[in-house]
């Protein structure tokens, strides 16, 4: 008989359910505050996280779509399932033994839910992964396995598994676990045809394709026998009410926590790439199912990578060289807007896959491959410049005006204006000329824009990040220090930390001035610190009236001794009173950016050496970046350790 489970276990389940846990399966999460934690939303497509999350309370909430509830909400609501699946699920999770009103029992899943079909699956990955063992037709799925460097262990990992060449193995092991001819075919792992039911996948190794949260939602076939009747080498589940294939990414449910901690996704082109990758010590690998990548597969992506301003990852492609892989890396491009983060190709110049590449040069030549990686937008426009002759000058406007229309393509115009200098490097041209074409094509002035003053912004002799230098509206003139947007992300920890010192410089005391110009990345912001200097520093200040005159009166301009009234007056984002331990989270953060700046600049320069011609300068670096990636590490730490 089945019935209600009891309220006084379902509020256990509650008060046993770690919400943050539960959320981070499908978001990546990141201290944002006292007690609270944010990411970007799964629910609705953002730029910047609105997504929070208060594990002290149990619930989440989304300012950005209104999305909230508590951890059996998010459930039901990420996996399209009802109230007493979502509390089962979680009672399995908390070690809650459920009880049922009247006595009864737990309600029979309904046939063809959600719930029976991912049941359905579960069951036929064991059942392919113990085929894979057998004698007879197996074997043939062992050697394939074997010919690629995969041994026994590898094929468990992963889940590889093996569909017996009859017609109806599965669909036999299925139905004496009780589930129904018409659940196996709405799961796609049966199929219809005038002489009955029978078995999807025949004579072909398996890979089961697994949802963030683990559950298995479909297959990916290879095929093995030349008698085989589908000709398609790769035969993948058709599209179900689990299965999505634009949606879901092989291997990222072994990677998503590698994803977030790497701050990088490399997606490569099959499931053997994935677990050669994986193999070689890159465990960032995902692999689309059967589709180009696509904007859903940028979404999941985006939500592990916790995709936005201030904390940036990368996202590598891999493609073959080839013409394939060139139109591939165009359709890559014209999604590369979907992301803050940084795309990157990877090109292996002998045209192997991380497959091949592993099993004929070893595992330091899959992850070189990796680290080899170019700029997305580079590789896409040199690959279009190679069909003009850059020698002759019609030769240079044809390239010219076939690669504007990809540059105007950007829609954030901070890009579009560092690509057209680097494409202008590349055509031998003026930039203005480049410049000029670019904004003819997307209908904008070439002068005065954002991008032009973006151009124009530099730091020390360095230019200042695209994107950070564009005075917000109403901002001093173009004679003084332009002033930075109050709400730019990017630059939200370094005027909370300048706002702290400003209002209680105690607080932050030495460890502030030992703070750099370097380590802002706004002039503003490095005039005020350069203020703080002359006016004796926050260890000497004990804060006051007296402290705020003197940053004025040791302000380079106007516009500066505004930004210290500003920052006077504005409340500080730290939930309660700020202490040392918030300030010193604050010191970390803003040390942590600069290391990552830097970190940037090292891994451009070895992208551009030569390690076989120029060995000790590329290891003296190489050297550096892992210094540097340990001691970005470490200020991670800090900063978390701060806020928690």
């Amino acid at each position: 008989m089945a019935g209600r489970i009891r309220d006084d276990d379902i509020a256990l389940v509650r008060e046993r359910t770690r919400i943050d846990e539960v959320v981070s399966q499908y978001v990546t999460l990141r201290p944002a505050g006292a007690g609270s934690l944010k990411g970007l939303c799964p629910f609705h497509d953002e730029k910047s996280p609105s997504f929070n999350v208060r594990p002290q309370v149990g619930a989440f909430h989304c300012f950005g779509c209104a999305e909230g509830g508590d951890a059996i909400a998010f459930l039901q609501k990420i996996e399209g399932i009802g109230f007493v699946d979502a509390v089962e699920r979680l009672a399995v999770s908390a070690g809650v033994q459920l009880r049922y009103v009247d006595g009864g029992q737990p309600e029979r899943k309904q046939s063809g839910s959600r719930a029976r079909l991912v049941e359905a699956h579960k069951a036929a990955a064991t059942f392919y992964a113990e085929q894979l063992h057998t004698a007879g037709d197996a074997a043939a799925g062992r050697t394939f396995l074997a010919e690629r460097g995969f041994d026994r262990a590898a094929a468990e990992t992963f889940g590889v598994g093996f569909a017996p060449r009859g017609g109806s193995a599965l669909l036999s092991h299925l139905r004496g676990r009780g589930f129904s001819d018409d659940e196996l075919v709405t799961a796609g792992l049966a199929a219809s045809s005038a002489r009955g039911r029978y078995d999807r996948f025949r004579g072909r190794l398996v890979w089961p394709i697994r949802e963030l949260s683990g559950d298995v939602v479909g297959f990916g076939a290879r095929r093995l026998f030349d008698d085989d009747r589908i000709d398609a080498k790769y035969l993948n589940t058709p599209e179900s009410p689990i299965y999505h294939k634009s949606q879901v990414l092989y291997g990222v449910d072994l990677a998503r926590r590698e994803i977030a901690r790497r701050s990088q996704a490399v997606v490569v082109e099959g499931y053997t790439d994935v677990m050669a990758a994986h193999l070689s010590g890159v465990p960032t690998a995902v692999a689309t199912c059967g589709t180009a990548f696509g904007e859903d597969h940028a979404r999941v992506l985006r939500r592990l990578l916790l995709d936005q301003d201030e904390f940036r990852g990368e996202v590598i492609f891999t493609f073959d060289g080839d013409e394939a892989g060139q139109r591939a890396a165009l359709r890559a491009f014209e999604g590369d807007q979907q992301f803050v983060s940084q795309t990157y190709v990877a090109v292996e110049p002998t045209g192997l896959d991380p497959c091949d590449l592993r099993l004929q040069h070893g595992e330091g030549a899959v992850r070189d491959l990796i680290a080899r990686r170019i700029p997305l937008y580079r590789f896409v426009l040199e690959n279009k410049l190679k069909r003009f002759d850059l020698d002759r000058a019609d030769g240079r406007v044809d390239a010219l005006r076939s690669t504007a229309p990809l540059v105007g393509s950007v829609r954030d115009r901070a890009k579009v204006s560092a690509y057209v200098r680097e494409l202008a490097g590349m055509l031998g041209m003026e930039v203005e000329e480049v410049r000029a074409e670019v904004y003819r094509v997307i209908g904008a002035p070439a002068k005065g824009g954002p991008a032009t003053r973006n151009d124009r912004g530099s730091l020390r002799g360095r230019p200042v990040p695209a994107g950070r230098t564009a005075p917000a509206s109403g901002a001093a003139p173009t004679s003084g220090t332009p002033l930075p947007d109050p709400a730019d992300q990017a630059l939200m920890t370094e005027r909370e930390l300048l706002k702290l010192v400003v209002q209680s410089p105690t607080l932050a005391g030495p460890a502030f001035d030992a703070l750099e110009d370097d380590d802002f990345t706004h002039p503003a912001y490095v005039a005020l610190r350069q203020a703080m200097e002359a006016a004796g520093g926050a260890g000497t200040s004990s804060g006051g009236d007296g402290w705020v005159s003197a940053l004025g009166d040791k302000a380079v301009d106007e516009t500066v001794r505004g930004l210290v009234t500003a920052l006077a007056v504005e409340p500080l984002r730290a939930a309660g009173q700020p202490d040392e331990r918030y300030a010193g989270s604050l010191l970390a953060r803003v040390q942590e950016l600069a290391v990552a700046r830097r970190i940037t600049d090292v891994k451009s320069r070895l992208q551009r050496m030569n390690p076989v011609e120029q060995t000790d300068t590329y290891n003296k670096l190489f050297g550096e970046l892992v210094g540097l990636e340990q001691h970005r590490r470490a200020l991670r730490e800090r900063a978390v350790g701060g806020l928690a």
